[in-house]
């Protein structure tokens, strides 16, 4: 019988669509209704679970599941048995202490004695512990930016992504404990036979990431400005030029990753290029 893989992912919140969607990206198509905890891929050997975040850590480590894709706060927090294989690069957000606005905060120590409410007990003992500060620890399911305002605390400690939250609740972030994203992470003591499916799914995850750091471009060159411009894009090797039915012009296709995109264009203008086209980049292959 042939092995199947088993993936964990999280039925909703903000990882969910992201996750299923990085799978799909891999070219493994399943059906999923919100109504359902598992189902199969179509055209892959892989079941997947649709769990609660805070439950996958603990199903991968009991074995139920091979794979998860979860939060790094989740898996630092749950302290599980399982390995991270891959940090996905979304869902990037930070676990931090934010106090309400009119509070004159200048360090840490400004909280020794106070109440901080948080989903995030372990995360925050092991903080305030390494800085040498006691609080009283209130734990709390959700919507801790609610605590100082009902009473229930001094401060707070939870996940931000842009803030905007912390801001319509009157607080200020003041101390960033721990920066985390999406990991896909694994049980130990896989089977031959599983690990090499593990293998193939990471070798399509990585293809999938990198693509999305790169853009393809296509522009137009005079032929006295292609050695300039093949210095300034080097592509994956080297670009590829082929000549243009207009004589002294070719084009040149190659690719860029996208934080070096906009100074990469200036510098192929000033070498003439013109005529540039920008393409997305759904995978590259290593």
């Amino acid at each position: 019988m042939k092995s199947t893989l088993r993936l964990a992912l999280q039925k909703s919140g903000r990882l969910s669509d992201s996750s299923a969607r990085l799978i799909e990206e891999c070219g493994i198509h399943f059906n999923h209704h919100n109504a359902k905890l598992k189902c199969t891929a179509l055209n892959f050997p892989l079941e997947i679970f649709f769990l609660r975040d805070d439950d996958i850590p603990g199903y991968v480590a009991d074995g139920v599941a091979d794979l998860g894709i979860v939060g790094e706060n989740v898996v630092r927090e749950k302290k599980a048995s399982i390995e991270t294989l891959e940090r996905l690069g979304f869902g990037r957000c930070r676990l931090s202490i934010a106090v309400p606005r009119g509070f004159e905060y200048s360090s840490l120590s400004d909280l020794e004695g106070l109440d901080v409410a948080t989903s995030y007990p372990s995360l925050l003992t092991e903080y305030l512990d390494s800085k040498g500060v006691k609080a009283e620890i209130h734990v709390i399911s959700g919507s801790a930016e609610l605590a100082p305002s009902i009473g229930l605390a001094d401060a707070v400690c939870d996940l931000v992504s842009t803030g905007s939250t912390l801001l319509s609740n009157g607080l200020k972030e003041v101390e960033t404990i721990l920066e985390s994203q999406a990991v896909l992470v694994a049980r130990p003591g896989l089977s031959e036979e599983t690990q090499s499916l593990v293998d193939q799914l990471r070798f399509r995850i990585k293809s999938v990431g990198r693509a999305r750091s790169y853009k393809y471009i296509l522009l137009n060159v005079p032929n006295e400005s292609i050695e300039t411009v093949s210095r300034i894009l080097p592509g994956m090797k080297s670009p590829t030029v082929m000549p243009l039915a207009i004589d002294g012009w070719s084009s040149v296709h190659s690719v860029v990753q996208e934080d070096e995109f906009w100074v990469i264009i200036d510098k192929l203008r000033d070498a003439g290029a013109q005529g540039v086209l920008v393409l997305p980049v759904e995978k590259m292959v290593l």
